[in-house]
């Protein structure tokens, strides 16, 4: 990753001189494949994935707001490569962009960062650049728990990404992932094996309170956590709903920091 990343950033700057929107983007999502691929090839990480039937057709009188489980860095650059027939646009923290090439190339494309200090004014933004971007035809990509949680565990979700979608008439696509089993939350140490992915059916935000959509995201999302990984869980699926304290991401949703919410993407 730190071999190629300076020579795709370069790239990515060179082509912002002349273009900006989707080309930036495409050689950002050409990194992350090599990142992906070397995953596969190097350290045996392979991926799989269900539900691509239920996306909804790319549409721009369609908003879609996509919340997806987080328990590692690896869906974070793997869903740019499910969805390669649209444009995705994260929501991250502020602090990204001080990364060396990497935030440099990030800060230069259509996504959503955000100082999760600002509590109320956090996701005054993301409310004001999601509606512009939705209108753009770009999808929202958000990680409700707000963090990475370890395998097994239910983060707090956060009704970021639910208020959004309301506020803009999106439909709300939910994702589980599980990837922790290979890569855990800051992980040094990987193992082989097979991340599964599984997309759920839009889910209609009209007439939902933001709390509602939320729950119902969720509800879908880790009972699908355990068809996908059930050795993960508890015999008992009560006993693990109850949120788990979980190791900060390096893109959060801390949009609703202010009454006890925080949705990166």
């Amino acid at each position: 990753m730190g071999s190629t990343m300076v020579v795709y950033a370069l790239t990515l700057f060179v082509v912002a001189l002349f273009r900006r929107g989707e080309p930036i983007y495409r050689v950002g999502v050409a990194w992350l494949a090599i990142c992906v691929s070397s995953a596969r090839w190097l350290l045996g990480i392979h991926h799989r994935v269900q539900g691509l039937e239920n996306l909804p057709a790319h549409s721009r009188e369609q908003g879609v707001v996509i919340l997806v489980k987080h328990q590692s860095t690896y869906e974070t650059f793997l869903m740019p490569l499910v969805l390669r027939h649209v444009v995705l646009s994260y929501v991250f923290k502020k602090e990204l962009l001080s990364i060396p090439f990497f935030g440099w190339g990030i800060g230069r494309m259509d996504m959503i960062h955000i100082d999760r200090s600002q509590g109320a004014k956090a996701f005054h933004k993301v409310l004001q650049q999601g509606k512009k971007l939705i209108g753009m035809g770009n999808w929202i990509i958000m990680f409700p728990e707000g963090t990475r949680v370890a395998r097994g565990q239910v983060g707090n979700y956060k009704t970021s990404g639910a208020r959004l979608a309301i506020e803009t008439g999106s439909v709300v696509v939910p994702v589980a992932v599980a990837s922790a089993r290979c890569w855990g939350p800051r992980a040094i140490v990987k193992y082989p094996g097979m991340v599964d992915v599984s997309i759920g059916a839009p889910i209609r935000s009209e007439g939902k309170t933001p709390q509602q959509l939320t729950q119902e995201a969720q509800d879908w999302i880790e009972t699908e956590m355990r068809r996908l990984d059930p050795a993960a869980y508890p015999a008992n699926p009560a006993s693990s709903a109850e949120p788990a304290p979980a190791t900060q991401a390096p893109g959060t949703d801390a949009t609703d920091a202010h009454h006890g919410d925080s949705g990166h993407a």
